[in-house]
């Protein structure tokens, strides 16, 4: 596994959401996630979608699958495959992604 570091811990305190290439961090609350930026349906860029905070899911801005955040598993169609998810370490304030 090769760990990217991908933005300070106060980045993500001004924005709740960082993209970096294909990856997003979302942050919620005091936990942050990271999944593949796109929908494995019709590829729609899911930093444009709509985050749901309560339920920690992301919804795609195209054609509304739905995704758990904390799994990548697909909630609603027409997406059947899940995103993937990748394991963010947080070290010395900067947020790094294993992938």
């Amino acid at each position: 596994m090769k760990k990217i570091e991908i933005c300070s811990l106060r980045e993500l305190e001004k924005s709740k959401i960082k993209v970096y290439e294909n990856l997003l961090l979302i942050k919620i609350n005091n936990q942050i996630f990271c999944i593949e930026r796109y929908c494995t349906h019709a590829y729609g860029d899911l930093s444009e979608g709509i985050i749901n905070e309560e339920t920690k899911t992301v919804t795609c801005p195209i054609h509304f699958s739905t995704f758990d955040i904390k799994t990548g598993n697909p909630i609603t169609k027409p997406a059947e495959r899940p995103l993937k998810t990748y394991k963010v370490k947080i070290e010395n304030n900067k947020v790094y992604v294993e992938v």
